[in-house]
Protein backbone atom coordinates (compact mmCIF):
# COMPACT_ATOMS: atom_id res chain seq x y z
CA UNK A 1 0.00 0.00 0.00
CA UNK A 2 1.60 3.26 -1.13
CA UNK A 3 1.42 6.56 0.71
CA UNK A 4 -0.63 8.01 -2.15
CA UNK A 5 -3.47 5.63 -1.21
CA UNK A 6 -3.84 7.27 2.21
CA UNK A 7 -5.99 10.16 3.39
CA UNK A 8 -3.11 12.25 4.69
CA UNK A 9 -3.59 15.06 7.23
CA UNK A 10 -0.33 16.97 6.89
CA UNK A 11 -1.20 19.58 9.54
CA UNK A 12 -2.33 17.06 12.20
CA UNK A 13 -0.23 15.03 14.61
CA UNK A 14 -1.86 12.07 16.33
CA UNK A 15 -1.06 12.09 20.07
CA UNK A 16 -1.68 8.92 22.07
CA UNK A 17 -0.97 8.60 25.77
CA UNK A 18 0.07 5.08 26.75
CA UNK A 19 0.58 3.03 29.88
CA UNK A 20 0.78 -0.79 29.92
CA UNK A 21 -1.69 -1.31 27.06
CA UNK A 22 0.50 -1.86 24.01
CA UNK A 23 -1.89 -4.34 22.40
CA UNK A 24 -4.72 -1.80 22.62
CA UNK A 25 -2.38 0.79 21.14
CA UNK A 26 -1.53 -1.51 18.24
CA UNK A 27 -5.24 -2.10 17.64
CA UNK A 28 -5.74 1.67 17.33
CA UNK A 29 -2.75 2.13 15.02
CA UNK A 30 -3.70 -0.88 12.88
CA UNK A 31 -7.31 0.33 12.56
CA UNK A 32 -6.15 3.76 11.36
CA UNK A 33 -3.79 2.09 8.91
CA UNK A 34 -6.58 -0.18 7.61
CA UNK A 35 -8.78 2.89 7.14
CA UNK A 36 -5.93 4.51 5.18
CA UNK A 37 -5.58 7.48 7.53
CA UNK A 38 -2.17 9.04 8.05
CA UNK A 39 -0.83 12.09 9.86
CA UNK A 40 2.16 14.38 9.91
CA UNK A 41 3.42 12.25 12.81
CA UNK A 42 2.22 9.86 15.48
CA UNK A 43 3.45 10.80 18.95
CA UNK A 44 3.10 8.09 21.60
CA UNK A 45 3.76 9.39 25.11
CA UNK A 46 4.55 6.49 27.42
CA UNK A 47 4.42 6.72 31.22
CA UNK A 48 7.15 4.18 32.07
CA UNK A 49 5.27 1.03 31.07
CA UNK A 50 6.40 -2.47 32.01
CA UNK A 51 9.30 -3.97 30.06
CA UNK A 52 7.14 -6.19 27.84
CA UNK A 53 5.11 -3.19 26.72
CA UNK A 54 8.21 -1.08 26.17
CA UNK A 55 9.52 -3.78 23.83
CA UNK A 56 6.29 -3.61 21.84
CA UNK A 57 6.56 0.17 21.65
CA UNK A 58 10.06 -0.14 20.22
CA UNK A 59 8.64 -2.45 17.54
CA UNK A 60 5.96 0.14 16.72
CA UNK A 61 8.65 2.73 16.05
CA UNK A 62 9.64 0.60 13.05
CA UNK A 63 6.24 -0.88 12.21
CA UNK A 64 4.11 2.29 12.40
CA UNK A 65 6.74 5.04 12.41
CA UNK A 66 5.70 6.40 15.80
CA UNK A 67 7.65 9.08 17.66
CA UNK A 68 8.11 7.61 21.14
CA UNK A 69 8.33 9.95 24.14
CA UNK A 70 9.34 8.18 27.34
CA UNK A 71 10.08 8.86 31.02
CA UNK A 72 12.32 6.92 33.44
CA UNK A 73 9.65 6.85 36.18
CA UNK A 74 5.86 6.89 36.22
CA UNK A 75 4.63 10.46 36.67
CA UNK A 76 0.89 10.13 36.01
CA UNK A 77 -1.43 10.95 33.14
CA UNK A 78 -1.20 14.73 33.57
CA UNK A 79 2.55 14.64 33.01
CA UNK A 80 2.10 12.13 30.19
CA UNK A 81 -0.27 14.50 28.42
CA UNK A 82 1.97 17.50 28.90
CA UNK A 83 5.16 15.87 27.67
CA UNK A 84 3.36 14.32 24.73
CA UNK A 85 1.86 17.65 23.70
CA UNK A 86 5.24 19.37 23.96
CA UNK A 87 6.63 16.87 21.44
CA UNK A 88 4.00 17.69 18.79
CA UNK A 89 5.31 19.80 15.90
CA UNK A 90 2.27 20.30 13.64
CA UNK A 91 -0.39 23.05 14.03
CA UNK A 92 -3.16 20.63 15.08
CA UNK A 93 -3.22 17.73 17.55
CA UNK A 94 -5.61 14.79 17.40
CA UNK A 95 -5.66 13.27 20.88
CA UNK A 96 -6.95 9.72 21.31
CA UNK A 97 -6.40 7.40 24.27
CA UNK A 98 -5.09 3.97 23.34
CA UNK A 99 -8.29 2.12 24.30
CA UNK A 100 -10.46 3.76 21.62
CA UNK A 101 -11.24 2.17 18.25
CA UNK A 102 -12.25 4.33 15.23
CA UNK A 103 -15.39 3.13 13.45
CA UNK A 104 -15.95 3.25 9.69
CA UNK A 105 -17.45 6.74 10.15
CA UNK A 106 -14.31 8.18 11.69
CA UNK A 107 -12.52 9.29 8.51
CA UNK A 108 -15.36 11.44 7.19
CA UNK A 109 -16.05 12.87 10.65
CA UNK A 110 -12.37 13.76 11.04
CA UNK A 111 -12.41 15.45 7.64
CA UNK A 112 -15.48 17.46 8.63
CA UNK A 113 -14.11 18.39 12.06
CA UNK A 114 -10.81 19.36 10.45
CA UNK A 115 -12.58 21.65 7.99
CA UNK A 116 -14.42 23.37 10.85
CA UNK A 117 -11.31 24.18 12.88
CA UNK A 118 -9.37 25.29 9.79
CA UNK A 119 -12.17 27.53 8.51
CA UNK A 120 -12.95 29.10 11.91
CA UNK A 121 -9.87 30.33 13.82
CA UNK A 122 -12.01 30.93 16.94
CA UNK A 123 -12.62 27.18 17.44
CA UNK A 124 -10.20 25.74 20.01
CA UNK A 125 -11.32 22.11 20.14
CA UNK A 126 -13.42 19.65 18.14
CA UNK A 127 -14.70 16.75 20.23
CA UNK A 128 -15.51 13.28 18.85
CA UNK A 129 -16.78 11.45 21.95
CA UNK A 130 -18.69 11.99 25.19
CA UNK A 131 -20.47 9.88 27.79
CA UNK A 132 -23.62 12.01 27.59
CA UNK A 133 -25.11 14.80 25.54
CA UNK A 134 -24.01 18.33 26.39
CA UNK A 135 -27.00 20.39 27.60
CA UNK A 136 -26.64 23.54 25.46
CA UNK A 137 -25.87 23.04 21.78
CA UNK A 138 -26.07 25.29 18.73
CA UNK A 139 -26.23 23.26 15.48
CA UNK A 140 -23.49 24.02 12.97
CA UNK A 141 -22.89 21.78 9.93
CA UNK A 142 -21.53 18.33 9.03
CA UNK A 143 -23.28 16.86 12.09
CA UNK A 144 -21.48 19.07 14.61
CA UNK A 145 -22.80 21.57 17.16
CA UNK A 146 -21.19 24.36 19.15
CA UNK A 147 -21.14 23.84 22.92
CA UNK A 148 -22.60 26.93 24.60
CA UNK A 149 -21.77 27.82 28.20
CA UNK A 150 -24.66 29.57 30.01
CA UNK A 151 -23.48 30.56 33.44
CA UNK A 152 -26.91 31.41 34.88
CA UNK A 153 -28.57 28.19 33.75
CA UNK A 154 -28.81 25.58 36.57
CA UNK A 155 -27.02 22.73 34.86
CA UNK A 156 -23.66 21.71 36.35
CA UNK A 157 -22.77 19.34 33.51
CA UNK A 158 -22.17 22.33 31.21
CA UNK A 159 -18.90 22.96 33.10
CA UNK A 160 -17.62 19.83 31.38
CA UNK A 161 -17.29 21.68 28.07
CA UNK A 162 -13.66 20.54 27.85
CA UNK A 163 -12.82 16.85 28.24
CA UNK A 164 -9.77 14.71 27.56
CA UNK A 165 -11.91 12.31 25.55
CA UNK A 166 -10.83 12.06 21.88
CA UNK A 167 -10.65 15.46 20.24
CA UNK A 168 -8.88 17.63 17.68
CA UNK A 169 -7.34 20.81 19.04
CA UNK A 170 -4.84 23.47 18.17
CA UNK A 171 -1.34 22.57 19.28
CA UNK A 172 -1.15 26.05 20.83
CA UNK A 173 -3.93 24.95 23.22
CA UNK A 174 -1.67 24.83 26.29
CA UNK A 175 -0.39 28.34 25.57
CA UNK A 176 -3.94 29.67 25.83
CA UNK A 177 -5.35 27.47 28.59
CA UNK A 178 -2.23 26.25 30.37
CA UNK A 179 -0.83 22.72 30.83
CA UNK A 180 -2.34 20.04 33.04
CA UNK A 181 -1.54 20.55 36.72
CA UNK A 182 0.76 17.62 37.55
CA UNK A 183 0.68 18.18 41.33
CA UNK A 184 -2.95 17.17 41.88
CA UNK A 185 -5.08 14.09 41.21
CA UNK A 186 -6.12 13.44 37.62
CA UNK A 187 -9.84 14.05 38.12
CA UNK A 188 -9.09 17.40 39.72
CA UNK A 189 -6.52 18.29 37.04
CA UNK A 190 -8.99 17.56 34.24
CA UNK A 191 -11.73 19.63 35.86
CA UNK A 192 -9.27 22.44 36.52
CA UNK A 193 -8.51 22.42 32.79
CA UNK A 194 -12.25 22.55 32.07
CA UNK A 195 -12.57 25.61 34.31
CA UNK A 196 -9.59 27.27 32.62
CA UNK A 197 -11.16 26.55 29.23
CA UNK A 198 -14.32 28.39 30.25
CA UNK A 199 -12.49 31.24 31.99
CA UNK A 200 -10.44 31.92 28.87
CA UNK A 201 -13.55 31.83 26.66
CA UNK A 202 -12.68 28.61 24.89
CA UNK A 203 -14.84 27.60 21.94
CA UNK A 204 -15.69 23.92 21.54
CA UNK A 205 -17.71 22.00 19.00
CA UNK A 206 -18.79 18.38 19.32
CA UNK A 207 -20.09 15.75 16.95
CA UNK A 208 -23.82 15.16 17.42
CA UNK A 209 -23.50 11.37 17.37
CA UNK A 210 -21.23 11.20 20.41
CA UNK A 211 -20.70 7.44 20.70
CA UNK A 212 -20.61 6.12 17.14
CA UNK A 213 -17.43 7.70 15.76
CA UNK A 214 -15.03 6.09 18.24
CA UNK A 215 -15.76 3.14 20.51
CA UNK A 216 -14.08 2.74 23.89
CA UNK A 217 -13.06 -0.90 24.11
CA UNK A 218 -11.29 -2.07 27.25
CA UNK A 219 -10.43 -5.74 27.50
CA UNK A 220 -9.88 -8.02 30.48
CA UNK A 221 -6.34 -8.52 29.20
CA UNK A 222 -5.65 -4.77 29.17
CA UNK A 223 -8.17 -3.07 31.46
CA UNK A 224 -8.36 0.67 32.02
CA UNK A 225 -5.39 2.04 33.97
CA UNK A 226 -7.33 5.07 35.26
CA UNK A 227 -9.94 4.83 37.98
CA UNK A 228 -12.47 7.66 37.86
CA UNK A 229 -15.54 8.61 39.77
CA UNK A 230 -18.44 9.25 37.45
CA UNK A 231 -19.28 12.90 36.96
CA UNK A 232 -22.66 12.98 38.72
CA UNK A 233 -24.82 16.06 38.52
CA UNK A 234 -28.31 14.62 38.62
CA UNK A 235 -30.23 12.96 41.42
CA UNK A 236 -29.15 9.33 41.66
CA UNK A 237 -31.68 6.53 42.04
CA UNK A 238 -29.83 5.21 45.06
CA UNK A 239 -30.04 8.58 46.83
CA UNK A 240 -32.92 9.91 48.84
CA UNK A 241 -34.71 12.82 47.19
CA UNK A 242 -33.55 15.44 49.76
CA UNK A 243 -29.92 14.29 49.48
CA UNK A 244 -30.12 14.47 45.69
CA UNK A 245 -31.42 18.01 45.85
CA UNK A 246 -28.60 19.01 48.20
CA UNK A 247 -26.05 17.46 45.83
CA UNK A 248 -27.59 19.32 42.87
CA UNK A 249 -27.33 22.73 44.53
CA UNK A 250 -23.92 21.99 46.03
CA UNK A 251 -22.36 21.21 42.67
CA UNK A 252 -24.00 24.15 40.92
CA UNK A 253 -22.73 26.56 43.58
CA UNK A 254 -19.28 24.96 43.91
CA UNK A 255 -18.55 24.95 40.17
CA UNK A 256 -19.65 28.56 39.77
CA UNK A 257 -17.41 29.69 42.61
CA UNK A 258 -14.50 27.86 41.02
CA UNK A 259 -15.25 29.48 37.68
CA UNK A 260 -15.35 32.95 39.27
CA UNK A 261 -12.44 32.74 41.68
CA UNK A 262 -10.06 29.91 40.82
CA UNK A 263 -6.83 31.15 39.25
CA UNK A 264 -5.67 29.33 36.14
Amino acid sequence: MSKSDFNHFSDISLLVTHYNRSLSLERLLKTLEDQKISFNEIVVSDDCSKVEHQKNLEDYVTRYGITLVTTPVNKGLANNLNKGQRAVKSPLTLYIQEDFVPTERFLQTLKDGHSLIVEDPTIDIVRFYAYRKYPFLKPLKHGFSEMKFRFWYPNAFQFNCYSDHPHLRRTSFIEKFGPYDEKIKLERAEFKMAISFLQHKGKAVIVDDIQSILIQANSSQEPSQVKRRKFRVTIQRSESFPFGIVRFFYRNIKFRLQYLFEKN
